[in-house]
């Protein structure tokens, strides 16, 4: 796993947020070559595989390419596959899963391109092949050539290993991080969520602000893999944490008891309950906190059922009334799948909507400027 050859890193992004990954993977000093639908590409080193996976707030996976080959029949692909320097990623004494998918080729038959490879690599590297291995080999076969790829991470890296307890539909971590990007925000500026369900945006920018490490309570894939260094990640991950500038909180607030319940407790376990506030209360009674406006973010409730909307409505629209009379000079993130409910705020949103896929579904940020004082 040494080489002067820098690596084929694939950073997995959320659909939408590739731009915002992109443009933290360049903030963290990694060498950006290209950004795609659904991920970026780095080029790098194994340290940098094994920096990407603990540091990125916005990466879901983490892929390395490590070879590449042209195969338009299965008898080839067998032969090529066995040619592969397996030893110099994987080890014997832990076992693989391989995935394949094929678009545009002769082979197209998935899962007998998947068991050609798991041949290859039971009988010229020795290593078991099980569907449920934590390592995993992604093979892509497009237009007749096969790249294979490792997956570093593992478990989704959205899995921090601090968010427990869980109110009614969480939004991912690693997605969190990038709408707050997406948002300005820099680790600088209080940020309030009046809507904070088990409070995954304030845990993650109270720990972006700290410079905590989102995977330094989790294990990754790459443990596994031949060459791995425990000595030299162990102190990667050593480092102290940033002083908090002060009098910088994040407030969480919403008015069921239990997700205040939740947010606390995860607030607790990712080591942030000191930076973090959290108080039951309706959005109505939703005040600025004392101090230099910053950024004011939320995931109110979507209504996808039929009857829904009218109330949601009006809960926008107070929403949006509170935050005019009582935030001048703070910014604001709206993320929502109905345009009418964003407009319900009469929030001045800038720009266009950034469209983003979460759970299926197409969800928009809508973004202001700092709002003015009102009259």
């Amino acid at each position: 796993m040494t080489g002067s050859v820098p690596l084929g890193i694939f950073l997995v992004a959320i659909p939408g947020l590739e731009s915002a990954l992109a443009q933290e993977a360049r903030a963290a000093g990694f060498t950006v070559t290209g950004q795609d639908h659904g991920g970026v590409s780095l080029a790098g080193s194994w340290a940098d595989v094994w920096r990407a996976n603990l540091d990125l707030r916005g990466a879901s996976r983490v892929l390395v390419r490590f070879a590449s080959f042209r195969a338009s029949h299965l008898a080839q692909l067998d032969k090529r596959a066995r040619a592969v320097p397996w030893r110099e990623v994987l080890r014997r004494d832990v076992s693989v899963a391989v995935e394949a998918t094929c678009r545009k080729s002769k082979i197209y038959h998935s899962g007998a391109a998947a068991e050609r490879i798991a041949t290859a690599i039971r009988e010229e590297l020795g290593a078991a092949v099980s569907d449920d291995a934590d390592v995993v080999v992604k093979a892509r076969i497009e237009k007749d050539v096969c790249t294979l790829s490792v997956d570093t991470s593992g478990g989704l890296l959205h899995k921090r290993g601090s968010k427990q307890a869980m109110a009614k539909a969480p939004l991912r971590e690693t997605m969190a991080a990038l709408l707050l990007r997406e948002c300005g925000f820099d680790g600088r500026e209080p940020v309030v969520d009046p809507m904070c369900g088990s409070g995954t945006f304030i845990i993650e920018a109270a720990e972006w602000s700290l410079g905590l490490a989102p995977g330094r309570n989790r294990s990754f894939a790459f443990e596994r893999l031949a060459g791995f260094d425990a000595v030299a990640f162990a102190a990667l991950k050593s480092r102290p944490v940033k002083p908090l500038a002060a009098g910088l909180r994040f407030h969480g607030s919403d008015r069921d008891a239990g997700a205040i319940k939740s947010a606390s407790a995860n607030a607790e376990r990712a080591g942030v309950a000191a930076a973090t506030t959290f108080s039951c209360k309706p959005v109505s009674d939703l005040a600025a906190p004392d101090g230099p406006p910053g950024l004011v973010i939320v995931n109110p409730p979507y209504g996808l059922r039929i009857g829904e909307k009218a109330p949601l409505l009006d809960l926008h629209a107070t929403l949006g009334k509170v935050l005019a009379d009582r935030f001048p000079g703070w910014r604001v993130g709206l993320f929502t799948t109905d345009p009418a409910l964003a407009r319900a705020t009469r929030l001045p949103f800038s720009g266009k909507p950034l469209p983003v896929l979460h759970g299926g579904l197409r969800v928009s940020l809508y973004r202001t400027k700092p709002l003015p004082s009102a009259r």
